[in-house]
């Protein structure tokens, strides 16, 4: 058992980061467990055009580097290993990694999301190189180009309907015959001139014929005649949707139908002191701006939930209800 901390954040990628960088300056000496990625979905992304500050494009790896040095810098200390289990119904929280268990005062739950991907191969060889898993990330690099959007739920229309503002043409590859998507995103897919489908078939794999690390076509199979054709394409993006790492907390906070953590106000959890920052309860933007800006707040969230139990009455402030933190917050 060690020494009880003030903080503990999970995870590393620009919500638990930007999370680390404000408890830390705040001389809450922070403790971040790195996870299994470590810097988040941004490590497997190419150039970042879209987050603010940087001129000229950055990669994504090298944007979470400075992020983990500027954490680095006020003092942070990261542990690189995966939580094996959480105890949230205990004071102080408990954290186990490795074998070990971690005790803190608050907790900042910054997990992040995975995107769902088709599992081959291929795609994880050629991902952010012509494969991407988000439209509003990666769309702009597509001008003129034609590119094909993989699913038929609201996400898969919703990511060809964006790309059309980049693509000179966008084919939604769907498995099945009819689409999942709510009426109204099907119409508005439906209705755009830059759009068509290709029913019933599969990505049996991502093409780089010129062998020089960038998507050229998708060799695509009928799943009612088992038929291989190639279709020559500039980029594939897989919108299935994502998938919260929240397997830690299931039974512990309450999530909601898609497995996101619950939040008001910002970033506070229904238990007093665990807050969640990020994609782990973003359902929507899942942006790097939006997580950094969330990890902010969960971080400032946490700063002033630990003032406020320094000179909160009673032996008991650790099970203070919800609406007494939100108001010393608020």
């Amino acid at each position: 058992m060690h020494e009880t901390r003030d903080l503990i954040i999970l995870g590393s990628g620009a919500a638990g980061l930007t999370a680390a960088i404000y408890s830390a300056r705040a001389n809450l000496h922070p403790l971040v467990f790195e996870g299994t990625q470590p810097g988040g979905q941004l490590t497997i992304t190419t150039e970042v055009e879209n987050y603010p500050g940087f001129r000229e494009p950055i990669m994504g790896p090298a944007l979470m580097q400075e992020m983990k040095a500027q954490a680095l810098r006020f003092g942070t200390e990261f542990v690189h290993a995966a939580v094996e289990r959480v105890r949230l119904n205990v004071t102080p929280f408990e954290v186990i990694a490795d074998g070990k268990t971690y005790t803190a005062r608050a907790l900042i739950i910054a997990t992040g999301a995975s995107a769902k991907l088709l599992g081959i191969p291929s795609e994880t060889k050629l991902m952010g190189h012509g494969v991407s898993a988000c439209a509003t990330c990666d769309g702009f690099f597509f001008k003129g180009k034609k590119v094909i959007v993989v699913g038929g739920g609201d996400t898969a229309m919703e990511e060809a309907t964006f790309l059309t503002k980049f693509a000179s043409d966008v084919t939604i590859v769907h498995r099945r015959d009819t689409l999942r998507a709510s009426k109204i995103m099907q119409e508005r897919a439906r209705s755009n001139p830059k759009i068509s489908f290709v029913w019933s078939h599969e990505i049996e794999e991502v093409l780089d014929e010129n062998g020089d690390g960038k998507v050229t076509g998708v060799k695509l199979r009928n799943l009612k005649t088992g038929a291989t054709t190639v279709m020559p394409i500039d980029g594939v993006f897989i919108g299935i949707g994502h998938q919260p790492n929240t397997k830690l907390f299931q039974g512990q906070i309450p999530l909601d139908l898609a497995g996101y953590i619950v939040t008001h106000h910002g970033t506070l959890t229904d238990l007093p002191g665990v807050f969640a920052a990020g994609d782990v309860q973003d359902r929507v933007y899942r942006q790097a701006v939006s997580a950094a800006g969330s990890g902010c707040m969960a971080a400032l969230d946490a700063e002033r939930f630990l003032e406020a139990q320094k000179h909160a009455p009673g032996p008991n402030t650790q099970v203070m209800r919800l609406e007494e933190i939100k108001s010393q917050i608020t």
